[in-house]
């Protein structure tokens, strides 16, 4: 029996993982620790798990592994926390803000022998691991290309509004999240990008604005990025809050895979069906596929179960956090700039 808690619940994901953690026969949730009291408290009562007024004192029930859920500014001294701890942790997306906190939190881990994940669900995704496939048996032949996007919406759109310490206003708040839409969204289709080719980004050139909700907020929300892989290819990501306030979910995550065979595309949240009511004001995207979530949090588990490391590593995002953080740079003096780790 693998013992897991979750440390903060800033981040709305702590909410399905927790649903789905207590769904695993082989996992026993200890607990959940939040600093925001009130959302800690709520929280436990409704998954029925007990809440923790430290993080230290949940780490001291002698948990196997954390989800680390907080504000992305906060990652940093939770994840080596729990790490100087000797307990393995699952952190969310991006791993850091900046190089240094990225750098810091992987060489913690190492040095305690913690084994560190990054929340890339998309790595677990039916549709996309099939497309791994694909490139893998190269069939495709030679991949010139790939256009991209992982459009969502407004954060702001998915506040709780009768229960304030619910807001995850954060993400709009750059001292707390790093930044808007490219901090949120380059990092899921830069790690899968990196994942297929077997490939590092060597050089990014980046455009960003605040066109969209510009009245509401202070980050971009609009964002194109493209990248140039060591192996040639090259990728365009967009990564905007575009999404309008009713649409039925978040957003979604697409390619086109532009190769030698043909055109290759890839929805990963394509597979729902559509529900109409005249009770509801908008229609309801009912899923039926794959739950990438589950194979993230699965892979997790089983990489402390075997003593081993996860397919998704801390290395893996701290690539992930190099590029964002170029693609910042990049927008910023509207020049092309190289990668730290291509």
């Amino acid at each position: 029996m693998v013992r897991l808690g979750i440390m903060s619940f800033a981040h709305l994901h702590a909410e399905s993982y927790l649903a789905l953690l207590k769904s695993m026969q082989d996992v026993e949730v200890v607990g959940i620790a939040d600093d925001n009291q009130q959302r800690g408290e709520h929280f436990a009562a409704q998954f029925d798990v007990r809440y923790f007024t430290s993080y230290e004192a949940l780490l001291d029930e002698g948990v196997d592994g954390v989800l680390v859920c907080s504000e992305n500014t906060k990652h940093t001294p939770l994840v080596c926390m729990a790490a100087e701890r000797g307990v393995h942790v699952l952190c969310e997306k991006p791993l850091a803000t900046t190089l240094d906190d990225a750098e810091r939190m992987v060489r913690v881990c190492r040095e305690n022998q913690s084994r560190l994940m990054v929340a890339f669900p998309m790595r677990f995704s039916t549709p996309a691991l099939e497309v791994k496939k694909l490139v893998d048996s190269g069939r495709l032949g030679r991949i010139y290309g790939v256009n991209s996007t992982n459009q969502g919406a407004l954060p702001e759109f998915h506040q709780a509004e009768n229960l304030t310490f619910l807001n995850r206003n954060w993400f709009v708040d750059a001292a707390l999240s790093g930044g808007g839409a490219m901090t949120d969204h380059i990092v899921h289709l830069a790690d899968l990008l990196r994942w297929y080719f077997g490939a590092e980004v060597q050089e990014v050139y980046a455009a960003s604005n605040t066109i969209l909700h510009h009245k509401r907020v202070n980050v971009e929300t609009g964002g194109l990025v493209m990248l140039t892989f060591s192996n040639g290819a090259f990728a365009s990501i967009d990564c905007s809050w575009s999404k309008p306030a009713y649409y039925p979910t978040w957003g979604g995550l697409k390619l086109e895979l532009v190769t030698e065979g043909g055109l290759t595309t890839m929805d990963a949240f394509k597979q729902y069906f559509t529900t109409y009511s005249h009770s509801v004001a908008r229609p309801l995207w009912n899923v039926w596929g794959s739950d990438a979530n589950q194979g993230m949090l699965t892979e997790f588990v089983s990489s402390i179960e075997e003593n081993r490391a996860p397919i998704v590593t801390g290395e893996d995002g701290l690539r992930a956090v190099e590029i964002v953080l170029a693609a910042y740079r990049s927008a910023s003096r509207r020049e092309p700039e190289r990668v730290g780790g291509g």
